[in-house]
């Protein structure tokens, strides 16, 4: 008994307009937030640890409407490891946010945190943003020494200092390279 042959493959759906395929890096793959991301998002939105230099656990009432609207929005980027498919955490990409500024924004869960997964994931993101914009930002708590370390390693200088939500607030900028000119490594 001969197996009938295997059906040709469905061709890659074409890209919505406008809109870019996910970010594949060494270890990562960065993708729109989907159905079955969101248990793990939740635990970025409630744990404390995560949040320490966020402001806290962010209450029930908003995780419920974060929830409903995480899965395919604009500007979250899924950050997961490619070899088994767990998410790691999600980097966020906000047009016009601070002045009308780009700015990008991160947070990971602990068990991945010290791989480098996101000095990986943030410099992708920020790097095809500088394709598109002359410079993005990011926002830190003063106190947040190991994200203060990341940004200053993908090439971020502070800009500015100031005290926001109850907290001392750093405000780094990076520029698109000039031509010519090696950006810093991502």
């Amino acid at each position: 008994m001969s197996a009938a042959p295997l059906p040709e493959p469905a061709p890659a759906s074409p890209p919505v307009r406008g809109e870019r395929p996910p970010l594949v890096t060494e270890r990562l793959v960065l993708r729109p937030v989907r159905s079955a991301d969101v248990p793990a998002v939740t635990r970025l939105w409630t744990d404390p640890r995560v949040r320490h230099h966020l402001g806290g656990p962010v209450i029930d009432s908003v995780v419920r409407i974060r929830q409903r609207r995480i899965v395919g929005a604009p500007g979250f980027h899924a950050v997961v490891r490619a070899e088994d498919g767990v998410l790691l955490g999600l980097v966020t990409v906000a047009d016009g946010a601070r002045n009308g500024e780009t700015e990008v924004s991160y947070q990971f869960l602990p068990e991945h945190w010290g791989r480098g997964y996101a000095r990986e994931a943030v410099g992708a993101v920020v790097a095809r943003v500088l394709e598109d914009t002359p410079s993005v930002l990011a926002l830190t708590q003063e106190a947040n020494a190991p994200s203060r370390r990341l940004l200053e390693t993908l090439g971020f200088t502070h800009a500015e200092s100031f005290v926001e939500w109850d907290a001392r607030q750093v405000l780094y900028r990076r520029r698109r390279a000039a031509p010519g000119v090696a950006s810093p490594a991502a």
